[in-house]
């Protein structure tokens, strides 16, 4: 990878000892989603790319390989031709992390034996085995995940539960680690979980250097779902999902049920009921769900302060914001500032 960049001239390079070059197995086949491939795949590409910036090492500290039924070119669900370096069959010794990647035909998945008693037979040569979005489906087929919490992509969690009664599921994480086995949810969420995995390999300086090259978060904050206020919406009827777009755009204005209602022309009584049986969730969720959403995109890319944050993304008191954080996301919005340091939290833009 070459990459026209140089590291951040603050002074402030982590000093990291490689001291033994960590193998990565990424599993593949046709029809993945192509973001489980690439995303983790860029997150050790960029640890080995920064810590040659930095003049650590002239190693690699990761070693990544693509492996498939056979050597050879694999279509992506989007279109886009990967290549395989192996056939799983024939790796046999031991490596240091196996990722599992998904896909939204999960038949396809589990349609290949030879595939499933490979998976089982490297589970102990592996330090630690993971999977990303529906590869979790694979690693249950195979009973890797009986007795343990994991997770998946959030339209598949149902699914999972109900087809593996003994696996644990969690579908509002964004990844689970159990033991020596980490799951994680739609998509994107394999970025987080080889971020952790950096992390937990390199130390915190290095993966927050990674994801801020990435221009991702090092760790969104537990509890948070896989998901927006808007797609977790369940709304079918097109009044319904234009007034929710509404909403979106409108977080500063009175948005009581009874303003809402008005606009549908419906009583709060059966604008409220219609509102729950559509979207699967209370009109004040919904504002309060999205109004969260605008408060972690100025709190994450912004340095305004938390007083302005709450007056420009309509909870107009942060205390109101505050409760609002800690509630549904199970931590305050300093708090969840904290986690990403595209915004020197030190220096913010004050309310007059």
């Amino acid at each position: 990878m070459n990459i026209p960049f140089s590291p951040p001239s603050d002074n402030h390079s982590p000093q990291i000892r490689v001291t033994k070059i960590r193998r990565v197995g990424i599993v593949a086949y046709p029809g993945i989603e192509i973001l489980d491939v690439t995303g983790p795949m860029e997150v050790f590409a960029f640890a080995n790319v920064l810590l040659q910036l930095y003049d650590s090492t002239t190693e690699p500290a990761y070693a990544i390989e693509l492996f498939a039924a056979k050597p050879g070119p694999l279509t992506a669900s989007c279109g886009l031709q990967i290549i395989a370096t192996r056939a799983y069959s024939d790796v046999q010794e031991e490596i240091d992390t196996l990722l599992i990647s998904g896909t939204t035909n999960i038949d396809n998945l589990l349609c290949d034996p030879e595939l499933q008693d490979w998976v089982r037979a490297m589970a102990p040569k592996v330090r630690r085995m993971a999977s990303v979005c529906t590869g979790a489906f694979l690693l249950a087929e195979s009973g890797l995940l009986d007795g343990l919490r994991a997770t998946s992509h959030w339209m598949f969690c149902n699914r999972l539960a109900r087809d593996y009664p003994a696996v644990i599921v969690e579908p509002d994480r964004i990844f689970v680690r159990d033991g020596t086995i980490s799951t994680s949810g739609g998509v994107t969420s394999g970025i987080d979980l080889a971020l952790s995995m950096v992390e937990e390999d390199l130390g915190s300086e290095l993966a927050l250097e990674v994801a801020r090259t990435l221009v991702v978060f090092l760790k969104r904050p537990g509890g948070q779902s896989q998901f927006s206020a808007y797609l977790t919406s369940k709304a079918s009827r097109p009044e319904l999902r234009d007034l929710q777009a509404w909403i979106m755009v409108n977080l500063t204005k009175d948005l009581r049920v009874e303003t809402l209602a008005g606009r549908l022309c419906m009583s709060p009584r059966n604008f409220a009921r219609f509102f729950l049986a559509e979207a699967g969730m209370t009109p004040a969720k919904f504002v309060e769900l999205a109004r969260i959403d605008a408060a972690r995109h100025y709190l994450g890319s912004t340095p305004l302060s938390i007083e302005l944050v709450a007056d420009k993304s309509g909870f107009g008191d942060p205390e109101r914001m505050r409760r609002a954080f800690i509630r549904q996301l199970g931590v305050n919005p300093q708090g969840y500032r904290d986690r990403f340091s595209g915004a020197n939290p030190h220096s913010t833009i004050k309310a007059a």
